[in-house]
């Protein structure tokens, strides 16, 4: 296994509330250097929640996305709140989106998105056994919640009405690795 570049020098480029832009001057084994330019969040944790309604039916909300400035259909998520663990991120996230909370929780895993630009990564829990809980939480309008049997999944992924790519990997995640379905 090739061993990693070297970090020459860090720059600040620029920052907001929420991100930072990074220059990461590089130098590779083969003596090569390149800079690389990187969006670093503020050290937020997120969690992805697949929620089985049954062992046929998962639950999607559609909610407004400012980055693609639409309405998108995926899974419930959020960040984990300090002293909070994983799971009970996800559980809190799913009372708030959806007003049911689990019975059973099981981390599937970790994924993350655009690795070559983005310094984030998403944990994804798998949740069953679903009851009602009813939380507040930090939306700004109530999201349309939808109970999709998994046969349909395939069908909204080809015709572009699920196109968030976390929510399509978690899916595949829970589909492979649940013992109910």
């Amino acid at each position: 296994m090739r061993s990693l570049p070297t970090i020459l020098k860090t720059e600040l480029r620029a920052r907001s509330d929420w991100f930072q832009i990074e220059a990461l001057h590089l130098e590779f084994a083969n003596g090569q250097q390149r800079v690389y330019e990187r969006l670093r969040g503020s050290g937020y944790e997120s969690v992805l929640v697949v929620a089985l309604a049954d062992p046929q039916h998962v639950l999607l909300v559609r909610e407004y996305a400012v980055g693609v400035e639409q309405r998108v259909l995926g899974l419930p998520k959020g960040g984990v709140e300090p002293g909070e663990t994983t799971l009970q991120a996800a559980n809190r996230e799913l009372m708030e989106e959806v007003g049911l909370r689990a019975g059973r929780l099981r981390e599937l895993g970790t994924l993350t998105l655009a690795p070559g630009h983005l310094c984030h990564s998403c944990r994804v829990v798998l949740a069953e056994d679903l009851q009602p809980c009813i939380a507040t939480g930090d939306e700004p309008e109530p999201l349309e919640v939808m109970q999709v049997p998994l046969s349909q999944l395939p069908a909204l992924v080809a015709s572009g009405e699920l196109q968030e790519a976390r929510a399509i990997a978690a899916l595949f995640m829970a589909l492979s690795r649940s013992s109910r379905i």
